[in-house]
């Protein structure tokens, strides 16, 4: 099935992105196209992370949902269709959430890359200092993918040279505030598009989020994919 991909990559990369062992917390609009791509490009360990289920509301933009995956738990739902891709493929699924109190649980030393796809802050800027603090860890996180139309305005930048992204912004400010700062510097995915406004209305309620902001599938999907790529690129300047 990697054909095409060892085709472009060579047979040095596609053995190293068999062997590296990565774990991506957050399988919603953005990671779960993201755990697809990886698969599909050959990375055969992954650990996959989310404490939710599927809900009616993910069916625009999230891979494993649809008609018959509403109500079940996210990770399992997205385990069975990564194993589809490549039954071989070795696939953790971890129904439970990335805290303070749980860091230590994830042992994320015993990874290559850690990939940051989670919504909330407190959460977020956790993983990113826990992450940062670890030698031969490479981090990459995706920004705010909400808000945007503009799939041409996605792109990459080290984190505090990221613009236009207030979930950039608010982590920037919890550092300096706790003056508890990453230990080294890391990349993330962003959109340098301005935040559109809501332009409707919803009766949905997300526990833990103050309220709800609209999103698209060709935009978080964007973001997803390229954190997959950002995961191959890396693996082949190690060549």
């Amino acid at each position: 099935m990697f054909g095409r991909a060892q085709l472009l990559l060579g047979d040095e990369v596609m053995q190293r992105l068999e062997t590296v062992r990565v774990i991506l917390f957050g399988v919603g609009g953005v990671g779960s196209w993201c755990a697809e791509a990886l698969v599909r490009t050959g990375v055969r360990h992954l650990t996959i992370v989310d404490n939710d289920v599927v809900c009616e509301t993910n069916r625009n933009r999230q891979l494993m949902a649809n008609s018959e995956t509403v109500g079940r738990i996210k990770v399992e739902a997205m385990r069975e269709r990564l194993l589809l891709l490549n039954p071989e493929a070795d696939i953790t699924a971890l129904s439970t959430v990335y805290n303070s109190e749980t860091a230590e649980s994830f042992h994320l030393e015993q990874y290559d890359f850690v990939i940051d796809a989670i919504d909330s802050l407190a959460d977020k800027a956790h993983l990113i200092l826990h992450a940062t603090s670890l030698p031969g860890v490479t981090l990459f996180s995706s920004m705010g993918a909400a808000l945007r139309v503009d799939p041409f305005q996605v792109q990459k930048a080290e984190f505090w040279n990221v613009k236009n992204d207030a979930l950039a912004r608010a982590l920037r400010n919890r550092f300096k505030r706790d003056k508890t700062f990453p230990k080294r510097k890391f990349q993330c995915v962003f959109s340098t598009e301005q935040a559109h406004s809501n332009q409707g209305t919803t009766d949905e309620v997300v526990p833990g989020k103050s309220r709800v902001n609209g999103s698209l599938c060709h935009v978080t999907a964007i973001f997803g994919m390229s954190l997959c790529g950002m995961v191959v690129q890396k693996v082949m300047e190690q060549k």
